[in-house]
């Protein structure tokens, strides 16, 4: 398992602690970060003390030398890995004791060429932090699966993407991911176009939510949508239709000004339940998040707001990723427009058993 740091988060701990827990015979965990002063260092330690028996190490790439520095850490990891199977997964994300196996055993296919997971989210605090979690229980769960079902898995979600390391090899290994926003989306089409299928494993993965202010939940949300616009042009255009309830307030405005009021309050009303039911149907019944439960009646607030930031998308070609800014070009390759830093990379280390 690659599982690249960066920081403290919200319950960093668990989420750690949940991938060694695996009821699964061998595995190897292979973390990396820029540094050994990163504060996750101390964290995985602690964890791997209470579990010695999983052979851990971890990389300190140093300074990225490409625009996706999480990719070009997981290049140095890849290259110390002992195994040819593979499941790449983000520090956000807890999982339960089968994860493993459910997401390596449909390699064993070798016409599988790359697994990966919807998920859940798990809020930490506030408001914002309730929102974006119910925009990636059911905003991303229901677009996932309408793709599927229109078209198959073309692409791969960030927070599991597991591959055999022949297949990861012929789309031009982790190098060919490390000049894009989207790594996920483009290692996922890459595996599909040379010919093998994307497999939507059944496993649900709890994505906590890492921030809890307007600023920087509306930022990470943002960086999401134009990282699509720019590798997914059509669909997400196409995307825009998906919203109810910019089109409810329309038709309630249409309804008040041609004076037929109960019209439009019916059409606001039923854009409303409408919401509220998708919450229900996919968060709740599709991934089971007892967030969406209770924050049914939240979902048209965040429907609306992710209307809000799908138009915000198409306005500027650029992103900021951990204080970085970035200018997104076609593709979704990203070129770096902050000053460069001045520490230069000392090459990779690496720790075995940091116990």
């Amino acid at each position: 398992m690659l599982k690249p740091l960066c920081g403290l988060e919200p319950n960093l701990e668990a989420n750690i602690e949940s991938f060694f827990s695996q009821d699964y015979p061998d595995f190897e965990i292979i973390f990396g970060t820029r540094d050994s002063n990163d504060a996750a260092v101390a964290v995985v330690s602690r964890v791997q003390q209470r579990h010695s028996q999983v052979p851990t190490k971890i990389i300190f790439s140093g300074e990225p030398d490409r625009p996706n520095a999480k990719v070009c850490s997981m290049q140095q990891m890849y290259a110390e890995a002992s195994s040819d199977y593979f499941v790449i997964s983000d520090s956000d994300v807890e999982v339960s004791s089968n994860y493993l196996r459910q997401v390596v055993t449909p390699l064993l296919d070798p016409r599988i060429g790359l697994v990966t997971c919807v998920y859940r989210g798990v809020p930490t605090r506030g408001i914002w932090s309730r929102l974006e979690g119910l925009g990636m229980s059911v905003e991303m769960t229901s677009g996932v699966i309408v793709a599927e079902m229109l078209e198959g898995m073309k692409f791969a979600l960030g927070p599991t993407m597991a591959a055999r390391r022949e297949t990861i090899d012929a789309v031009g290994g982790m190098a060919s991911l490390a000049d894009f926003c989207a790594d996920d989306y483009v290692l996922g089409h890459a595996v599909y176009t040379s010919g093998l299928k994307v497999e939507l494993s059944t496993h649900v993965i709890r994505h906590v939510v890492k921030h809890d202010s307007f600023k920087a939940s509306l930022r990470q949300q943002l960086r999401w949508m134009k990282s699509t616009r720019f590798s997914r042009p059509v669909g997400h255009l196409g995307s825009g239709l998906t919203f109810a309830m910019p089109y409810g307030i329309l038709g309630f405005a249409v309804g008040l000004v041609a004076g037929h009021p109960a019209l439009g309050w019916s059409l606001l009303g039923w854009a409303v339940l409408n919401r509220m039911l998708m919450a229900l149907v996919v968060g709740w019944g599709v991934v089971r998040d007892p967030f969406s439960l209770l924050d049914c009646w939240l979902y048209p607030v965040r429907d609306l707001l992710g209307f809000l930031l799908w138009c915000a998308s198409f306005m500027g070609h650029t992103v900021v990723w951990r204080g970085i800014r970035y200018r997104l070009e076609d593709g979704g390759k990203m070129v770096r427009t902050g000053a460069a830093k001045s520490e230069e990379s000392s090459g990779p280390i690496t720790v075995d058993n940091l116990a």
